[in-house]
């Protein structure tokens, strides 16, 4: 894995970096708003320790930090605002320090377009430094466990949107988009399938189907869903006539066309999630709605060879019989169409997965107004924190959402309301992945994390996963450093199709996603 301070220069909007950096240094410094980035990649060691000296506004010289790293991250936000900031670096040697460098960066108040380009930024370094450099897949999180070299399907699905909006914003190349596309679809072809569905995860040093649990160690039909949203949106995206893009039109065509979406049926009138070489049905989870998984019914129905009847989608998710499906109960003065009565919906995950490349904007349904339906879900979920019954601290109008996450300060959980599943731990992404349904609530939570937490909670790659504000007064323990594929990938994309609709725009142009919608009985 690279270094993840990475290679990539952060320059987002040109106009949004404010950075002064000397001439002759070996040190670099991009001014933001609230924080500075430094980086001394050209002289970096990773056998030296350094140590970064700072003045602010002119101020007495005063050490910032210790690090083996090539590169900081230093926020200066509860220094104040608008702030230039002098920085010196030293390596540490047996008879004292030695100067390296030194440089100037400013600080400025960022507008709230700034500020959105900026965590998008960040967070697409997960996808792209960050990622399986051989073969193009996302880490599970990062830090990676220690038990295997885990990349996972779902995620890197997520990443493909990312590579999208990164070609498409400039901060990389389309060439090297679809370079990396290349090496991606390469692995896919290359890797285990079943019944042409990839496992949840892989170990990258082997190659090899990682378990995802005991006996789910073969196809995941929903995270390989999400897999197929991104090549798909990037089959339509990678249009150019040339050679290259031609030929990964192709390739990406013949890995959607080998998945067998009937197959996993059984014959019956729903989906399965899973299927075992060795353990075969053994998971036995039939996939009923409501939840992330609208996009395996969808996909399904897409398929132009293995396409499901109309049947399992009407009879399998959609049923009425299902607790989980149809719930029309009033929360906070709104009443949720869709999603699990006891949790209000359930984790707001089930509002993004789906919906990264599905654009929900007049999709509809006989049993939904799926923009209602996300929208609604959202201000339900933030509602419920506001109102606090557990009285978690910090829970408010800039401090809610509750979704899928590591929790604070250990385990992971998919967090939502209601008792044992809100369990005070605010996961990032739900909030910001709701920008396209919530943009003024949802800025106002972005905002608060950053300004008034993003000394712990920001970091190299964006915002961390969680923070806890009832753990602890330190707020060093209040948050988890931690990252998710699955959660930094719904903040690029769903950023991106507030911000332009990019995502939306090039998958709902897939005309087998046309046919299947149609199939289906939906209307967009």
């Amino acid at each position: 894995m690279n270094n993840q301070w990475g290679k990539v220069a952060v320059a987002g909007l040109m106009v949004m970096l404010s950075a002064c950096t000397s001439a002759t240094s070996v040190i670099s410094a991009d001014g933001y708003d609230r924080h500075v980035e430094l980086n001394w990649d050209s002289v970096y060691s990773p056998d030296k320790t350094y140590v970064v000296k700072a003045s602010i506004d002119g101020g007495d010289w005063v050490e910032r930090v210790v690090t083996s790293s090539d590169g900081y991250l230093d926020y200066v936000g509860d220094q104040g605002r608008n702030l230039t900031v002098d920085y010196k670096l030293f390596e540490q040697r047996e008879n004292g320090l030695f100067e390296v460098g030194e440089t100037t960066a400013e600080t400025r108040d960022f507008s709230d377009e700034e500020l959105i380009d900026m965590v998008q930024k960040y967070t697409f370094r997960y996808f792209w430094d960050n990622a399986h450099q051989e073969t193009g897949w996302a880490y599970e999180r990062i830090p990676n466990p220690k038990d295997g070299d885990i990349i996972t399907s779902g995620g890197t699905g997520f990443g493909i949107m990312s590579v999208i909006v990164g070609a498409e914003r400039g901060w990389i190349t389309r060439d090297q988009a679809v370079k990396r596309m290349e090496t991606l679809v390469s692995s896919l072809e290359a890797l285990e399938t079943f019944h042409g569905m990839w496992a949840h995860w892989y170990d990258a040093s082997t190659e090899e189907v990682f378990h995802f649990s005991k006996y789910d160690d073969g196809g995941d039909i929903v995270e390989s869903a999400f897999m197929a949203q991104g090549l798909l949106a990037a089959r339509q995206y990678f249009n150019a006539e040339s050679t290259e893009e031609a030929a990964l039109r192709e390739r990406i065509t013949g890995l959607w066309q080998a998945m067998e979406w009937d197959w996993y049926t059984q014959g019956e009138n729903v989906l399965y999630w899973h299927w075992s070489k060795e353990h075969g049905w053994k998971m036995d989870h039939p996939i009923h709605g409501y939840n992330e998984a609208l996009i395996v019914y969808v996909l399904a129905a897409s398929s132009p060879t293995h396409a499901i009847d109309p049947a399992v989608y009407h009879e399998g998710w959609a049923s009425w019989d299902s607790p989980t499906f149809g719930n029309y109960n009033d929360y906070y003065g709104m009443a949720l169409p869709l999603g699990n009565k006891k949790h209000m919906g359930g984790p707001l995950f089930f509002a993004h997965y789906s919906f990264l490349g599905l654009d929900p904007r007049n999709l509809r349904d006989s049993y939904a107004n799926y923009w209602e339906q996300n929208k609604r879900h959202t201000l339900i979920n933030r509602a419920y924190c506001i109102d606090n019954p557990h009285g978690w601290e910090g829970y408010g109008e800039d401090f809610w959402g509750l979704t899928a996450g590591d929790r604070v300060p250990a385990g992971y959980a998919a967090h939502a309301p209601g008792f044992r599943r809100d369990e005070g731990t605010i996961t990032v992404t739900a909030a910001l992945s709701s920008l396209p349904y919530t943009p003024e609530e949802s800025m106002e939570v972005l905002k608060n994390l950053y300004y008034n937490h993003g000394k712990e909670l920001f970091g190299s790659m964006g915002f961390y996963d969680g923070i806890n504000l009832s753990v602890s007064d330190d707020p060093k323990e209040q948050v988890r450093k931690t990252y998710l594929a699955i959660d930094q990938g719904p903040i690029v994309a769903m950023l991106e199709n507030y911000r332009t609709g990019l995502l939306w725009e090039y998958f709902m142009r897939d005309e087998d996603v046309q046919k299947g919608l149609k199939r289906l009985g939906f209307s967009y």
